[in-house]
């Protein structure tokens, strides 16, 4: 498995992922606005921790530096006034459809940036959700997941994106407009 990964965006979601990267062992290299390009050429796995709504101009951006790479789909299907985008599919399955080259997967987005780094809460690994139509680019998100220091767990197809980003959102709504806060996070308790 590859060790060379770009992050697409430095922001709260894109440096704590970073960080549990690069403490897993990781070569990771993030971008700003001008390298989005470059960043995605010299990677193999590429993670779009980017506003929802940037995600055109991340592409644009890239050309076809995407093309044969595995994309991990950070993002929250949020519109600029911090709503559910909702639609008829995922936006994880409208990029797909956009990087047709490319191996998209969802992960990492019912989680707060604050867990992303450790992939932990009070002592317990919170669980990273990974659905991809990929199964080998699945299991590397899986890996990319675990070694950070989460539970992960796979969630099947991209078209189960759906329920990871309606997931999201349910998880923002707790957080910050319920007023539970971020110290939250998800747990998957398995019955083996």
């Amino acid at each position: 498995m590859t060790k060379k990964i770009g992050i697409i965006g430095g922001g709260n979601v894109g440096s704590a992922l970073n960080k549990g990267l690069t403490a897993a062992g990781y070569e990771t290299r993030v971008s700003d606005e001008t390298n989005v390009r470059d960043v995605a050429i010299g990677a193999d796995v590429i993670i779009l921790a980017v506003p929802f709504t940037a995600i055109d101009a991340v592409i644009s951006s890239a050309g076809d530096a995407f093309d044969g790479k595995l994309i991990v789909d950070v993002t929250n299907t949020l519109d600029a006034k911090m709503g559910f985008a909702a639609q008829a599919s995922s936006g994880a399955e409208e990029l797909q459809k956009k990087l047709p080259r490319a191996k998209v997967t969802k992960a990492f987005n019912t989680v707060f940036a604050q867990h992303m780094s450790a992939g932990r809460l009070r002592g317990e690994a919170l669980t990273a959700f990974v659905a991809g139509d990929d199964e080998a680019a699945r299991n590397q998100v899986l890996k990319l997941a675990k070694d950070i220091g989460f539970d992960s767990l796979s969630a099947g197809p991209l078209a189960n994106a759906r329920h990871l980003e309606a997931f999201g959102y349910l998880n923002i709504q707790l957080g910050y407009v319920l007023g539970h806060g971020a110290m939250t996070g998800f747990q998957y308790i398995r019955s083996t």
